[in-house]
């Protein structure tokens, strides 16, 4: 049961804002995005997804640099309070095909109504996009998706040889196309997040992937899904010793609702009929042990009493016909570190360095990375006190952030994706897209 709901900018203004119950000051609003913004943590931390002020429990998400906030006075779940917040955030994604500030704006009655439907007296009814649309009448005011900020490739879909740009799933569900027909088309996306500790000499430490199959279906008259994954999958540790050299293990999984699992054993193929909207199909956990993207190195050396020298480089691991784009790769430097100057290699493009001098942090920006190409920053520091030697204790650990499109560590593939024609003149288009982000990507100094 919550008080209020509302959703706040990236500068704390207020977008919609519904009160359910009339518990809470109608102020709330403005004293989240205070404690939000000013929160007093360790440096650098962020407020928690649940906090508590004067008796009012605020608890949050972030989607698409919207704060989705509910607040309440009585004591209930927190997690059931953040899974509604992220189920409405989709909810609204699926009608208004694009989530941002600009298309909740333009669309703030039909969001109001979809609220209604969605919470009734505080209390959850659906989050079900099938279900609202027999509720819910108001057509969406489309976002061109052309002014749209670029996504890069990671945005790219396939089929065979053809391409579709990641834009194309930024429509509505329930609007139809100019000239009142709606393109048959259904998108599947396989994002993997993954988790890697090197050690100061390279080795991995702990590797972990955590990935999502999501859907997101233009079909009508909801046809029957077949989606078949590599025949040499296998769940579960007990397979790493019987399974052959390349065989997929994942530690984990779980299935969507509308998933049935009859043939899974058999051939690992996934038999749905898709809700209209976007939802996961399947989420898995893999620990097994797998080739990371990148490797990590990193040295530091004293130049002299107030000096010292870091250089970090960074290797791809992958096919030169992948290119992993929005890297940013981070060192926290010591608490004396008053000046950094860079030094980049040669013929270096599309680089941005800075030091953040508020939390002594180094910041190395890469626009793009080809697959098996090298890169090297140097940083010249310099101190306000001696070292001591104390060096190495105060720096680090480097940690980097990446997106890398048609591109999954897992080895996991969708073999095929089928529909259940209604005709023969009836064949939607499928695309396919996959992505692979950084998660924790740290390497120890």
């Amino acid at each position: 049961m919550i008080s209020q709901f509302f959703v706040l900018s990236q500068r704390g203004d207020n977008i919609v804002f519904r009160d359910y119950r009339s518990e809470v000051p109608k102020g709330s609003a403005e004293i989240f995005f205070r404690n939000v913004k000013f929160w007093k943590g360790d440096e650098g931390e962020e407020a928690p997804p649940v906090f508590n002020v004067d008796g009012v429990n605020y608890m949050h998400v972030k989607v698409a640099g919207l704060l989705f906030v509910a607040t309440t006075r009585v004591n209930v779940s927190p997690s059931l309070v953040l899974e509604l917040l992220q189920r409405i955030a989709c909810v609204i994604k699926d009608y208004l095909g694009v989530l941002n500030e600009d298309s909740l704006r333009k669309n703030f009655v039909l969001v109001y109504e979809l609220l209604d439907e969605v919470i009734d007296f505080g209390y959850p009814q659906t989050t079900s996009t099938e279900v609202l649309k027999s509720y819910v009448f108001n057509e969406p005011i489309v976002v061109d998706a052309a002014r749209l900020p670029p996504l890069g490739p990671a945005a790219m879909f396939m089929q065979g040889s053809k391409r579709m740009p990641g834009t194309a799933v930024t429509k509505s569900v329930v609007a139809n196309e100019p000239g009142g027909r709606k393109r048959e088309e259904i998108f599947v996306d396989i994002i993997e997040k993954i988790s890697v500790t090197f050690s100061s000499s390279g080795y991995i430490l702990t590797s972990e992937i955590d990935g999502t199959i999501q859907m997101k279906s233009y079909l009508t008259g909801n046809p029957e899904i077949r989606l078949a994954l590599n025949e040499d999958l296998s769940i579960g540790r007990d397979y790493r010793s019987s399974a052959g050299a390349g065989a997929v293990i994942l530690d984990d999984c779980n299935f969507h609702e509308s998933v049935h699992l009859d043939s899974f054993d058999v051939d690992r193929t996934l038999t749905l009929v898709p809700s209209d909207g976007e939802f996961s199909v399947m989420n898995y956990r893999m620990t097994q042990e797998f080739k990371p993207p990148f490797r990590v190195n990193a040295l530091i050396e004293e130049a002299g009493a107030f000096k010292a020298e870091v250089i970090l480089k960074v290797r791809a691991d992958f096919a030169p016909t992948i290119t992993a784009n929005t890297i940013v790769v981070q060192i926290p430097l010591p608490t004396f570190t008053t000046r950094v100057s860079f030094e980049l290699e040669p013929g270096a493009v599309g680089n941005t360095t800075d030091f953040k001098e508020a939390n002594k942090r180094l910041e190395w920006g890469l626009k793009k990375i080809v697959g098996g190409s090298e890169h090297t920053l140097r940083a010249k520091l310099t101190f306000s006190q001696e070292s001591h030697g104390n060096i190495t204790k105060e720096a680090g650990p480097v940690s980097m952030t990446f997106t890398i499109p048609m591109y999954n560590a897992s080895k996991l593939q969708v073999r095929y994706l089928q529909i259940a024609k209604k005709s023969k003149t009836h064949n939607p288009y499928r695309w396919v897209r996959y992505v692979t982000q950084a998660n924790s990507y740290v390497a120890r100094i």
